[in-house]
């Protein structure tokens, strides 16, 4: 080889160009391939990935998430977490927290993944990875089994101010109308129209609401000119009035059906203050729609608030309403047969978690694997479709 001019001049350059040269032609070692590229090439399991036990965020979500009289997590989404666990050899505990947390903690690196009942959004998929689906969800709307029927409801839809007020008018309406007979039997017809005032007036009243019912029972009937012309008056007079207090009752009970029946999310604007379940997708809703609502810390706070009477419904998951109705609200709170704004649950992983893909894996497996996942689902919801 020969060497530029400057470098021939010294023994030692020629020695340290020699190495340089040899250095330059040495192959070059590749670095090391990342844990995550491993795992995905197969070649470190999700065990392996883990450093010390799994942070694993949950609440009380039930049937999906809940502590049972052992004080141990339990429910849809605890057990289906446990069987994924145990296929992948990964360590973990549980830690309790808010919804609102099980979402911000993930970025934040307080926890390696949230387990309980997250619905996926697109607002949480910009800082959030969630693995594959394995409940399909959607919000539901509950409402108190009194408003949806039965006496009590029938009675405070008849008793309100309205019919209140017409019978009241009727009342006036027929004791002015058997004064005017009193006044003109009172002399010529005292057998049936005589005595006390109290008692004549009372006999009188009872004459003009059979006469205007057009029951006539016989038993009082006035005898002279002036009082029969008016006994026919008030007989036509009762046709129309009877007919007007019907029609008011009508509508009263057809008004009051409206402004409480509750079919789906459309009827909402009209029921007043609704509850919700604060940092959910069913708050999201409300400040969408523009409802009013109030925002409760759990599910179950805010269906006892319905069950109270504080609110006219509770807008959440349908499967936990339908859960708590059944189970601790048993005759007082009905869910609606309705799913809207249709969303599903899954895990939720910090963004580009390297335990992505192996959870899924092992996920996938059990989802269609039938035995086990069925038989999570019949023990906490009854049924295994």
């Amino acid at each position: 080889m020969i060497l530029p001019l400057g470098l021939r001049r010294s023994p030692l350059t020629g020695g340290v160009a020699f190495l340089l040269l040899a250095s330059l032609a040495a192959p070059v070692q590749a670095a090391p391939p990342s844990l995550a590229q491993e795992a995905g090439s197969g070649q470190v399991t999700a065990a392996d990935l883990a450093v010390g036990p799994l942070r694993i965020g949950t609440k009380e979500a039930a049937p999906f998430s809940f502590r049972g009289p052992d004080g141990e997590w339990a429910g849809v989404s605890i057990d289906l977490w446990r069987l994924v666990a145990a296929d992948l050899g990964l360590e973990y505990e549980f830690r309790e927290a808010s919804l609102a947390d099980l979402v911000q903690g993930l970025p934040e690196g307080r926890f390696d993944a949230s387990v309980a009942a997250l619905t996926i959004t697109p607002e949480r998929e910009l800082i959030l990875d969630f693995v594959h689906a394995f409940y399909p969800s959607g919000l539901g709307i509950a409402v108190s089994a009194e408003e949806s029927g039965g006496t009590l409801s029938i009675l405070s839809n008849i008793f309100t101010l309205q019919f209140l007020k017409a019978v009241g008018t009727l009342v006036l309406v027929l004791f002015l109308g058997g004064a005017v007979v009193w006044l003109l039997e009172r002399r010529k017809n005292p057998e049936q129209f005589g005595g006390k005032p109290v008692e004549a007036l009372g006999s009188a009243f009872w004459w003009s609401a059979v006469t205007m019912t057009t029951v006539g029972y016989g038993d009082k009937a006035p005898v002279t000119g002036l009082g029969r012309l008016v006994g026919l008056i008030w007989m036509f007079a009762g046709v129309i009035t009877i007919s007007g207090l019907t029609a008011t009752i009508a509508s009263t009970l057809t008004v009051s059906r409206l402004e409480h029946a509750v079919n789906g999310p459309e009827d909402l604007p009209n029921l007043g203050r609704i509850a919700c379940v604060s940092s959910s997708t069913s708050e999201e809703y409300m400040k969408e729609e523009r409802l009013a609502y109030d925002a409760f810390p759990s599910a179950k706070e805010a269906m006892q608030a319905l069950a109270d009477g504080k609110v006219k419904a509770v807008v959440y998951d349908q499967p936990i309403l339908s859960y708590l109705a059944l189970n601790n609200f048993d005759d007082q709170i009905r869910v609606l047969p309705v799913t809207f704004e249709k969303q599903d649950y899954a895990f939720a992983l910090p963004l580009e978690s390297p335990l992505r893909k192996e959870i899924n894996r092992s996920l996938i497996s059990i989802l269609s694997g039938g035995d086990e996942w069925d038989d999570i689902r019949f023990k906490y919801l009854g049924a295994t479709r």
